[in-house]
């Protein structure tokens, strides 16, 4: 059986080759690293994939452009909030991704999956909407 970091690798070649121009590789990014997150985690590292999550969720923005709110973002602010980390961080995992047939099915659990790992986050929301209104003047 595969670790759940090996699935992660697997699942970031294939979002790598996708040829989908929204860039989907960075969702699997976000919602791993924020699924996984631990106290030893950087708090750019959660606060940046929440923001992903977020963007992605709730306004609609395709991967390349959560990448590129990410790169306006490091260049604002150099301190991120440690946020509290929830005690459940989604069903579904990059294991039951994996699972899915590559192609539409996949892509639809890669979606899946990050709107629980959104869901389980639920708390942080408002910070998360506060930085990015401080930040980028994003509503």
């Amino acid at each position: 059986m595969a670790s759940n970091e090996e699935l992660y690798n697997q699942l970031a070649f294939y979002t790598l080759a996708h040829r989908d121009p929204r860039f989907i590789h960075q969702h699997v990014v976000d919602a791993f690293t924020v699924q996984n997150a631990d106290e030893h985690t950087k708090p750019i590292a959660t606060v940046f994939g929440l923001i992903g999550l977020y963007l992605y969720l709730e306004k609609g923005f395709t991967g390349k452009q959560v990448q590129q709110m990410h790169m306006r973002l490091a260049r604002h602010r150099k301190q991120w909030p440690r946020l509290p980390l929830p005690p459940e961080r989604g069903i579904i995992t990059a294991a039951d991704v994996f699972r899915a047939a590559p192609g539409k099915d996949r892509d639809e659990m890669i979606r899946r999956w990050c709107e629980a790992v959104w869901r389980a986050w639920e708390a942080s929301r408002p910070r998360i909407v506060e930085l990015l209104k401080q930040e980028l003047d994003i509503n």
